[in-house]
Parts: structure tokens; sequence; C-alpha cells
């Protein structure tokens, strides 16, 4: 028999015969929704129920003589997976699994699915629209960025392995002062082709020219501030005087590219009024405009794509936001909230009203939002015509609804107020329907002690150096553990140690946690990380080759030490896990369950001989019991787009 969910199948059989005891002796009693728990310690059996305490309040008697009552109520004779039922403590009642069913029915699912085991099917498949990474087009993706595509990545893989049709996405943010600065910028410069990689090529072109146009505003402003009040003046004095500081910093460490931009941009009287023009023209769709920011933004994204590709992270399509300006949506949705109650105008501003949306549709609760909490009006519209962000968002959200029935949307913590007014903004459009499948999974950005990264000072370390560093790092360390593998193997092994490491360590933390990004923890070989999972797993490789056979003669009765047990319940609970990191988009439930797993294993490898065990059927039930926890490290790491591997 191959069952899809083993763990599933003993615990169903627990609740069966926990509640049909229940209804014989207690029917007028109300059935919670969750019955039994996986307890702290094997010594209390795979599965415990605490129910008698709730029991001993309706029926006025002490759990544990309730619990006792139960147990003899029980029939567990058409339940094989169920060994014994024990009333124990105060009032809990203990289910223990036959180890030998139980471990037969696991291990041989296990080796029978083989890469599918874990992966339990949906069987209401969705079309899915996932939004992730879209970093705007103005410097490389830095480490600060970076735990936006290796969770996007994760959550698309669990999807898509759960059985939907996961489609992903970044949507290019070209609209805006940002690519209006590069590409003035670059313009000063003559449009030269890039030096080196073109996201880091545009990076410093867009550093260098926003500073260069912030001194020389602050300088016009300082000049002009002789009306202003003291305390006004000497701010402007302040902000003048740290920007001079970058500048110093920018000559320094782009003479050729700073002095070069600094003459040109100096010919002008007004660079502000100058991207503010290149602004307007390409909302407008001039040709010009348009071919110029088009330009810019391809090079950045030929860099982001290298990157992504090197952390083998897939987008299947490149959505840009001046499209949904340009055939008319963003318009459309302007008109269509103007016709709304909830638009009105305040010194030629634009604004939606996102608290009466929330009041009149009563979308708080449904939004997570207390009653007490006044959310903040959005501005639509500038006093100069031009679009903001999000009302171009609301244009691209009605399109991705057009695409697929859910969208899931991977943006920072920092968007929170945006994604609801979002939202709301839906709903005003006659769409609240939306709001239940739209799923805002927020995010902590990464942080690097003792070290403060700044987009505008050009300080922050990209994605690429960080992947540099720890396939450096992984083959330092490499080398060290396996001095007898050749230059070319560790070079090999390095590169998807290091990028497993990273990307574990960007999704095993909590997603609402900050990540403090150390590479003692990011590269430890001996606990909770990917190279430990991996080595692992490579050890788990390692005993089978050695072995080499095919555990034919295995006697699961044998299974019998509370590590083996402990293992075994670990690898059936795998679709389990796999089920609430799908349902409930929780990738990090995954790294921490395939680390406790690797835990288990290790303990496991070196308290009991495998090969040399007393018996060959006990020798053929560990090796059974090693390789399918071989394939649920590799299922699991598969999940997280890390390497399973071989060797190490």
């Amino acid at each position: 028999m191959v069952c899809v969910n083993p763990f599933s199948e003993f615990y169903t059989g627990c609740e069966t015969v926990l509640k049909d005891a229940i209804n014989r002796l207690y029917p007028d009693f109300p059935l919670p929704s969750i019955l039994l728990d996986v307890p702290p310690n094997l010594e209390f059996g795979e599965l415990a129920a605490s129910v008698c305490f709730e029991l001993a309040k309706h029926a006025k008697n002490k759990p544990r003589t309730i619990a006792q009552e139960l147990v003899q109520a029980m029939d567990v004779s058409g339940f094989s997976l169920i060994d014994s039922v024990q009333a124990a403590g105060a009032g809990y009642i203990n289910f223990r699994a036959n180890s030998e069913v139980f471990s037969s029915l696991t291990l041989k699912s296990i080796k029978e699915l083989d890469a599918t085991y874990g992966y339990v099917k949906t069987d209401k498949p969705k079309k899915i629209l996932l939004e992730h990474t879209s970093v705007n087009p103005v410097h490389p993706i830095h480490i600060g960025q970076a735990r936006n595509p290796m969770l996007g990545d994760a959550i698309s893989r669990i999807l898509k392995n759960r059985g939907h049709e996961v489609s992903r996405h970044y949507y290019v943010d070209d609209v805006g002062r940002q690519s209006a600065v590069i590409a003035y910028g670059y313009t000063k410069l003559g449009k030269p082709k890039p030096e080196g990689k073109p996201d880091r090529f545009i990076g410093e072109i867009y550093t260098v020219t926003s500073c260069i146009m912030e001194v020389k505003r602050l300088n016009k402003a300082v000049k002009s501030s002789k009306n202003l009040e003291a305390q006004e003046a000497a701010k402007l004095h302040r902000e003048l005087d740290e920007w001079v500081s970058i500048s110093a910093e920018m000559e320094q460490r782009f003479p050729q590219l700073f002095n070069k931009l600094l003459a040109e941009i100096s010919k002008d009287p007004d660079p502000e009024e100058q991207v503010g023009k290149l602004i307007r023209a390409y909302e407008a769709g001039e040709e010009a405009a348009k071919q110029l920011l088009r330009e810019v933004c391809e090079l950045c994204l030929k860099g982001f794509r290298e990157t992504l590709c090197s952390v083998e992270i897939s987008v299947d399509c490149w959505d840009w936001e001046s499209d949904l300006i340009w055939n008319g949506d963003v318009n459309r949705v302007i008109e269509q909230l103007k016709a709304s109650p909830y638009v009105f105008e305040e010194n030629g501003v634009l604004e939606f009203d996102a608290e009466k949306v929330a009041d009149d549709l009563d979308l708080k609760k449904k939004l997570g939002i207390s009653d007490d909490h006044e959310l903040t009006p959005l501005t639509l519209v500038r006093a100069d015509g031009t679009s903001l962000y999000t009302t171009r968002d609301i244009a691209y959200h009605l399109w991705k609804f057009e695409q697929a029935e859910r969208v899931v949307n991977v943006i920072g913590m920092e968007q929170t107020l945006p994604q609801l007014q979002l939202k709301l903004a839906l709903s005003a459009l006659g769409h609240p329907d939306y709001i239940a499948n739209l799923t805002h999974f927020a995010y902590s950005l990464v942080r690097l002690p003792g070290y403060r990264m700044s987009s505008r000072r050009g300080r922050y370390i990209t994605l690429d150096e960080v992947m540099d560093g720890a396939a450096q790092r992984a083959y330092n360390e490499v080398s060290k553990r396996s001095p007898h593998l050749s230059d070319e193997e560790k070079r090999q092994i390095s590169v998807f140690v290091g990028k497993g490491a990273v990307k574990y360590a960007l999704v095993s933390v909590d997603p609402t946690k900050p990540v403090v990004f150390t590479w003692d923890r990011v590269l430890d070989f001996e606990n909770n990380s990917a190279p430990y999972i991996q080595y692992s797993h490579a050890r788990a490789r390692s005993i089978l080759r050695k072995a080499s056979r095919e555990p034919k003669s295995a006697d699961y009765s044998l299974l019998t030490d509370s590590m083996e047990r402990e293992l075994v319940l670990m690898l059936a609970r795998f679709p389990e896990i796999f089920l609430d990191a799908a349902e409930n988009l929780k990738p990090n439930a995954i790294a921490d369950y395939v680390n406790t797993l690797a835990d288990k294993f290790n303990r496991f490898y070196t308290k009991l001989p495998v090969i040399k065990a007393e018996s060959v059927g006990l020798s053929d039930a560990r090796l059974a019991l090693v390789d399918a926890t071989r394939i649920v490290f590799h299922n699991a790491l598969t999940l997280l787009g890390i390497e399973a591997p071989e060797r190490m």
C-alpha cells in the first residue's frame, strides 16, 4: 500500500476512535475542532489528547477518570496503525503507533513516491499570479533586497508542487523620478556602453547624478534662505553639509564619472526642471522619452536577469508600469474612482478617502484592522497631473485579476498601508471579493551588523558580491573538511553550497522578523544552515553508496529505538508540514522542518550502526530509513531552491 500522507492516516485513525468514544459516552459534548497534538516527547506516544480537561467541566468529573473511561470505551482493532491507547498524567490520552506497520507504511511509501513524496496535491487547483522581486531598476539588487526573490521563489515552488498553476511576475517600476534621474545622467554622459555588469553601471550613474543634483538644489535653497526662520535655515545648511560630504565620497570612489557628470550638469541652470520634463514626457508617451528611459531600464534589467539566473530564480513575465499609463488603464481607474463617492480634491491634488470606503462597506474586520484605526487618504494624482505609484498599482491589480484567480504580492512590510489602500480602492471599484484573493506576503528586510546601507550614498553590498563571497568562504570550508577532493570538485561544491547557504539564511527566518546576516551563521556546517542540511544529505548518500545493496530483507519490527521512531515520525509528518507551508504561505516552516530532520538524522547516524547492525533484517531496515531520509531531504530542499548534493 502506498500512502501519500502516512501521518494523516495515523491521525485519522486515532481521531476516529476518540470521537466515537466521546460521542457514545458524552453525546451532548461539543467536539473541539482539534482533538490531537504531537506530544513533546515520544514517551507520551506519537499523538496525545487533552480533551478530557474540557470534558471534566462538562461532565463534572475528574479528567483522569474521564480519560480512563474513554480508553476503556475505545476499540482500535480495526486500525492497524494504532498499537495502544493509554490514560496518562492528570487526564491525557496517549496514542502509540504500531512501530512495524507505521514504519513499513511510511518508508515504503516514500520509496515508491520518491521525488513526489510530501507534495500533497490540492483538489481545487487555482491560477495564481505571484509578484516577487520588483526591485526598482536604479542600481543592482543588494543584500538588503535579496530576501524578496528568495521568498518569492520558495513560495512559487511550494504552490506549484501543491498543484496550482503559478505565474511569476516582475513589476518594472520605470515611471517616476528615479528612472528620469538616471536617464538624465546617462544622456549627459553621451549614452555610453556599460563597463562591466550593466546594473552596477546604472547604479553608479544614478548615485552620482542624484548626488550632484541634490547639492545644486540645496545650494540654491541656501542662497534663497534669508527670509526663512533660523531653525529652517539651519536645517537646510545641515542637509547641504551632509550632501557635500556624500559628494566628496562619490568623487573619491568614481573620479572620472563624477567629474564628467559634474561638468555637464553644471551647464544646466535647472537640472530639476530637466528631470521633471523627462518624467512628464515619459508619462505622456513621447517617443524620444520612451526610447531613452526604456533603454536605461533595460540595461539595468539585463543585470537583474543575470543575477537571478545565477541563483536559479526565474520570472515568467516582466510587467512595465508605464504600459498601464500608455494603454489608458490608469486614466480609466482614475475616472472610475472620481465617479465614486470616495474621491475628493484638495489644493489641486486628487485624494482617495480610504477610511470612508472601509466604513461604508464594513471592511475593517475583513482587513484585520481595529475599528478605532483611522486610515489615511491615498493621493491619486499630483497637482501637476502625474499619477502616483499606488494609483498605477490599482490598474495593475485589475489586470492581474483578469489573468488569475488569486494574487500574491511578495512586498516588504513597509508597504503595508499602500497594500491596504489598494484593497480598499479595488473594493470601491466594485471588487470587494478581491480582498480574500489578494495576499500581501509581507517581510522584514536584511541587516548587516556594523554596516549601514544607503542607496543614495551608493553604499550597499550587492547580491552578486554576497554570492561570490559565499562561494569563496564555502571553498575554504570544503577544502578543510575534504582535502582529498580535486580543486575542480571543491569549486563545484562551493558554488552550490554558497548559493544554498544564502537562500536558506534569507528564507528560514520568520518573514515578520528581520534577518541579521552574518557569515558565521550562514555557513555553519554544524547547525541550522543549508550547508549543515546539505552535508546531512551527502552523508545519507555516502551510507547508501558504502552499503551498495538494496534493502530487500528489511524487518521493520526491529526499528524500536527511540531515535529510529522519532526519525520515522518526522518523515511521516513531511506532507503535513508541506500542507501548512502551502496553505499558509510559510516557506520558513519547510526550512525549520528540514533542519530538525537533519538534527534527528545525525543523532541516529552517530549512535546506531547502519551497515554493521546486529542482523541483516535490522541493517536493511535502517538502510531503508536512511534512503527515505535522503529522499525527504531532497524534496524539502527542492522547495527552497537549494541543491541536495551527492558529495561534500
